[in-house]
């Protein structure tokens, strides 16, 4: 396994972007995958694992804002993020690549398809939803992103690892959930509140992926409360030929949870003629 870790570049607006980068080059598209909110690139080692032993090249980056990356107070965009990861392709002399995220990062893949759609070989989104904030919602997120930022984290990460693992793995899943809480309470409240002001404004992405003309996979866990199985299944019937599965036995943190049952819907889907 050739591994190219932690490195680091600049995006057009100077901010250092800290990314991962293992597995063969050349051969199969590269498999970029995009973290949630409030986590960072960690929260894919799993799936980074699973994918090079199976031959592929793995992408990982902390966005702006997480992680080791720079901290970028005020407000980013979902375009922001998104641009940023077609500068770490340009960056790395990549044209195409797999791009899969989830929740947040399943939007911010979604954006990605929206805006660079040539650069798209095949799109993963796991727990996500592609529709526009409601006015509730985004009332909710700014001031989710005020209490973050007069607060911190720890109190949030307390109050939401119930419904980032699904509750019966927290108790059993002590490692995992401690992980879990780990990325939430060590996330700086100033980029997390920046991307909180930036996924309020996000567009509606039913019509791009309604267009999608690129394989697409769609992972959901069984118990997920944020994005349930209903909203998983809505996606699917958007997409002509794309694939649903449910991961049975998980919350909004399948990868993590039932990191196994994960790793073979997505490399099944990535190795399918």
């Amino acid at each position: 396994m050739s591994t190219r870790a932690g490195r680091e570049f600049a995006a057009a607006d100077g901010v250092t972007l800290v990314y991962d980068d293992s597995g063969p080059s050349g051969g199969l598209p590269p498999v970029v995958l995009v973290h949630g909110h409030p986590f960072n690139r960690s929260m894919w080692r799993p799936q980074a694992a699973a994918l090079v032993a199976a031959g592929h090249r793995v992408i990982t980056a902390d966005l702006r804002g997480y992680g080791d990356s720079g901290v970028v107070p005020g407000r980013t965009l979902f375009l922001d993020f998104a641009d940023d990861i077609a500068a770490l392709l340009d960056h790395l002399g990549i044209g195409k690549a797999v791009i899969g995220g989830l929740s947040m990062g399943g939007q911010i893949a979604m954006e990605f398809h929206r805006s660079y759609p040539d650069r798209v070989a095949a799109l993963v989104l796991a727990d996500t939803s592609p529709v526009a904030e409601t006015e509730d919602g985004k009332a909710f997120r700014n001031r989710l992103a005020d209490r973050l930022l007069a607060e911190g984290m720890d109190g949030y990460a307390r109050e939401v690892i119930d419904r980032m693992m699904a509750p019966y793995n927290v108790t059993a899943l002590p490692d995992v959930a401690a992980q879990v809480l780990e990325m939430m309470r060590t996330t700086a409240p100033e980029g997390a509140a920046a991307a909180l002001r930036g996924r309020a404004e996000r567009p509606d992405y039913r019509e791009s992926l309604a267009g999608a003309v690129v394989p697409v996979l769609i992972v959901v866990g069984a118990d997920d409360g944020y994005t349930p199985v209903a909203d998983a299944q809505a996606m699917h019937g958007l997409i002509p030929d794309a694939e649903l599965v449910v991961v049975e036995g998980a919350g909004h943190l399948p990868n993590l949870e039932r990191p196994e049952a994960f790793n073979d819907a997505l490399i099944g889907f990535l190795d399918s003629p």
